[in-house]
Formats: structure tokens, C-alpha cells, sequence
């Protein structure tokens, strides 16, 4: 049996935080109120303020996740650089190699004649 996710949005859930802010009532019964769960209205409370504002911690929430992707995609971009530089420098070894097997060959052809 599936269970069907709720979906609020933002306003519902800002004007629940107000009511929950504005009610002498505890969290819990405010959030029983339109069928919500406790625990989700006591963590939009975290992210948002009476006046229906961020909260810092939001704010910080958002951009440490904007900075987890960040990071992420640099890691990407270092594995990137790093498998590019190796199949360059093997290039660069082998162009070496061969560039010194000429200059053999033409001393030796140099001393015969």
C-alpha cells in the first residue's frame, strides 16, 4: 500500500509558523489543527521567523547547501584536471622517448660516415 505525500506550500506553511507564534496554544496542538505534523511545524519554526521571515539559520542552511554543491563540483572538475594531466604528461614521455632514439640514430649514422 502507498501512502500519499501532503504537499503544503509556502504560504500555508509561513501562516501556520505565524498561527503557531501567535497562539497561546502548544506546537503541537496548533499543528493538529490542519492535519500537520508536529515535528514539521517545529522545523519550519527553525526557518521561519513570526513575521514570516528567514531565519538565519535558513539562510545559512541554504548556502552551506549552495557551497556542498560547489565543493562538489570542483571535486569534479580536479578528477577532471588531474586524468587530463596524466594522459598529457604519458604524451609528453613518449614524444621524449622518441625525440632521443632520433638523436641516437644521427649520431650513428654521424660516426659511420
Amino acid at each position: 500500500m502507498s501512502v500519499v505525500r501532503r504537499k503544503y506550500d509556502v504560504e500555508f506553511k509561513k501562516n501556520a509558523v505565524k498561527l503557531s507564534y501567535a497562539s497561546s496554544k502548544t506546537v503541537a496542538e496548533v499543528a493538529r489543527e490542519p492535519g500537520i505534523s508536529d515535528g514539521m511545524l517545529h522545523h519550519r519554526r527553525l526557518k521561519y521567523t513570526p513575521d514570516r521571515d528567514k531565519t538565519r539559520f535558513a539562510t545559512l542552511e541554504e548556502e552551506n547547501k549552495a557551497l556542498r554543491l560547489k565543493t562538489a563540483e570542483q571535486a569534479i572538475e580536479i578528477d577532471m584536471f588531474k586524468k587530463a594531466s596524466a594522459y598529457f604528461a604519458s604524451l609528453h614521455k613518449e614524444s621524449i622517448g622518441s625525440s632521443t632514439n632520433i638523436k641516437n640514430t644521427r649520431s650513428e649514422v654521424g660516426e659511420i660516415l
